[in-house]
């Protein structure tokens, strides 16, 4: 999901900006960082939040996944931790795979030697 955000080689945004381009106020972007662990800019030195674009998509994927698919937010907490934990999955099942054809392969030697 590609958000048409970027302007002329900018990186960061504040969070008025990111309030802007997502029509949520602050004090909601404020109160989702302390909801959602995954949602966590940067702080600059100055200890204002620094918004990056994936940030700024992982906000508006809460809010389409609050607002429009009436998630709750311990619904939204719970999906999030589940799609985190599949995404480690692939390593697992990949060598599950991996195997599944070494046997295959020997199965197909086996049908040919004879």
């Amino acid at each position: 999901m590609s958000v048409e955000t970027k302007q002329a080689g900018k990186t960061c945004y504040k969070i008025g900006e990111v309030a802007g381009i997502t029509k949520l106020p602050a004090y909601v972007l404020r109160f989702w960082e302390s909801e959602f662990s995954f949602l966590r800019p940067k702080k600059s030195q100055g200890r204002h939040r620094v918004y990056s674009q994936a940030d700024i998509e992982t906000v508006i994927e809460i809010k389409r996944m609050l607002y429009e698919e009436g998630y709750t937010i311990a619904g939204l907490k719970r999906y999030w931790y589940r799609r985190k934990r599949s995404s480690n999955v692939p390593s697992a099942s990949g060598e599950r795979v991996k195997k599944a054809k070494t046997e295959l392969k020997n199965i197909l030697k086996m049908l040919d030697d004879r």
